[in-house]
């Protein structure tokens, strides 16, 4: 069951979370360390049972009027290199630069802050899969990626596991695109997407780092599933989790991502 969120015409829009996560960002010195395109960008949404996704996350849940939310977001990441060093620093990275995600995300708070705790990433990229445990402390999986991710004619894509062949298949049920702005304040897609750090947990490495960009400007998609063997075989949660919605964005050119601290 799919459901509507929010409609944001005449209403006050998001710019808040991401004004108050630049100042965070440039209040801390080296930040940020990376720059990046997030491209093409499909969030989709559901409710879980808090009490058993909490078995499974090691931070504390964070809950909107006490309903727990996962959210897959598949989009593809293009040029990403160092803020400093110029062409020379980017160079070393073309490797690792540009390819496909999909990010498993649930919300968490830590202290006084929240943000969204990666259960699972799976990339399309090798050499990135095998990077991103020892250094941010990432969940990462190498995977079969295939997305077509066209708001004007088809918004499908397909992620196969490297080692299991579980799959997570997506597409839209119709045509219904409007043009993309930001999400209305205080609403719940606000509360889904407008977050700006990232506390991860890979073995014992407990990392978080913060991003920056503009609000993301969105808007609602109905989307079906036509296999979520990937998710359901891994969390027993999973399969009475209730599909809620999916917001579609065209991404951005530049994203700001920073260094991996420890979690204190």
């Amino acid at each position: 069951m799919n459901e509507t969120i929010s409609r944001t015409s005449d209403v006050r829009l998001t710019c808040e979370p991401s004004r108050a996560a630049r100042e965070r960002m440039l209040s801390r010195r080296g930040e940020p360390l990376f720059v990046a395109g997030w491209h093409q960008v499909l969030m989709i949404h559901f409710e879980v049972n808090a009490e058993a996704l909490q078995r499974d996350v090691p931070f504390q849940l964070d809950l909107f009027k006490g309903r727990a939310f996962v959210s897959t977001v598949a989009f593809t990441m293009c040029g990403m290199r160092p803020r400093l060093g110029g062409k020379v620093a980017a160079w070393f990275l073309l490797p690792i630069a540009t390819h496909d995600f999909l990010n498993v995300r649930t919300y968490v708070r830590h202290g006084s802050e929240t943000g969204i705790h990666f259960l699972a990433e799976w990339l399309s990229s090798r050499l990135a899969a095998k990077l991103g445990p020892p250094t941010f402390g990432l969940p990462y999986r190498y995977g079969e990626i295939d997305y077509h991710h066209d708001p004007n004619g088809v918004i499908q894509g397909q992620v196969e596991d490297g080692d299991s062949g579980d799959k997570f298949e997506y597409q839209t049920m119709c045509r219904n695109f409007e043009p993309v702005q930001p999400c209305k304040a205080g609403s719940l897609e606000e509360w889904l997407m407008e977050r700006y750090t990232a506390f991860n947990s890979a073995g014992r490495r407990k990392r978080y780092f913060r991003v920056w960009h503009l609000p993301w400007p969105q808007c609602a998609f109905s989307v079906k599933l036509t296999d979520a063997t990937l998710l359901a075989r891994r969390w027993q949660w999973f399969q009475d989790a209730r599909l809620l919605c999916a917001n579609y964005s065209p991404g951005f050119d530049e994203v700001w991502m920073g260094r991996p601290h420890r979690v204190s």
